[in-house]
C-alpha cells in the first residue's frame, strides 16, 4: 500500500486535472500567425539563469493536418537560436511533433484550455549536448495570451523550469 502511494505521488499529473473548460485551446488556431514570447529559465534552486524572447510564426496545412512553427530565440547573453517544429494533429485532441534536436516523437494532448506536451531533446549546455526531457503544460488565458511552464529533467533529476508567456501579434 505504501509503495502504491509512492508511485502515485511520482506519476505525472493527468491533463483532466489541469484544465478549465474555457477558453478552449485549439493548438492549430492559436499558433497560426505571428506570436511573441517572453521567458526565463530558473534552475532547481530557484535562481534565474537565463532570460529570452521568441519571435514565432506558425502555419497550418489543413490537408496534412500539420502545424509548422518557426521559433527565433534571442537570449539575454546575445545568443540566437532557431527551432522549427512540425506538429501533426493525430486525433481530435492529440498531436505528435518533431524538431531537428528532438529525440523521437514529441507527444501532446489538449483538453479545455490546457495542452500537455512531452519530449526528449538535445540541448546545448556550455558547448556540450545533453539529452533532456521536457514536460510542458500550456494554458490559454484568453484569445491572445498563453502561459507555458516546462520542467526540464536529465537522468530523472529536475534541472529547472522554463516559464514562457506567449502573445498573438495578429
Amino acid at each position: 500500500m505504501i509503495f502504491t502511494a509512492l508511485l502515485a505521488a511520482c506519476a505525472s499529473p493527468q491533463i483532466d486535472t489541469h484544465q478549465l473548460p474555457e477558453p478552449k485551446l485549439v493548438l492549430e488556431d492559436y499558433f497560426t500567425g505571428d506570436l511573441k514570447a517572453w521567458g526565463v529559465f530558473q534552475d532547481r534552486f530557484g535562481n534565474v539563469r537565463r532570460q529570452f524572447t521568441v519571435d514565432m510564426t506558425g502555419t497550418w496545412d489543413e490537408e496534412t493536418q500539420t502545424l509548422t512553427l518557426v521559433e527565433d530565440f534571442l537570449y539575454n547573453d546575445g545568443v540566437t537560436e532557431q527551432r522549427t517544429w512540425e506538429i501533426k494533429k493525430t486525433g481530435e485532441n492529440t498531436y505528435e511533433g518533431t524538431e531537428k534536436n528532438s529525440i523521437g516523437l514529441a507527444k501532446g494532448q489538449t483538453t479545455g484550455n490546457a495542452f500537455h506536451w512531452v519530449y526528449d531533446y538535445k540541448l546545448s549546455v556550455d558547448g556540450k549536448i545533453w539529452k533532456v526531457n521536457f514536460d510542458d503544460w500550456m494554458f490559454l488565458q484568453d484569445d491572445q495570451t498563453l502561459f507555458n511552464k516546462a520542467v526540464i529533467r536529465r537522468w530523472g533529476f529536475r534541472l529547472g523550469d522554463v516559464y514562457i508567456f506567449f502573445r498573438k501579434e495578429n
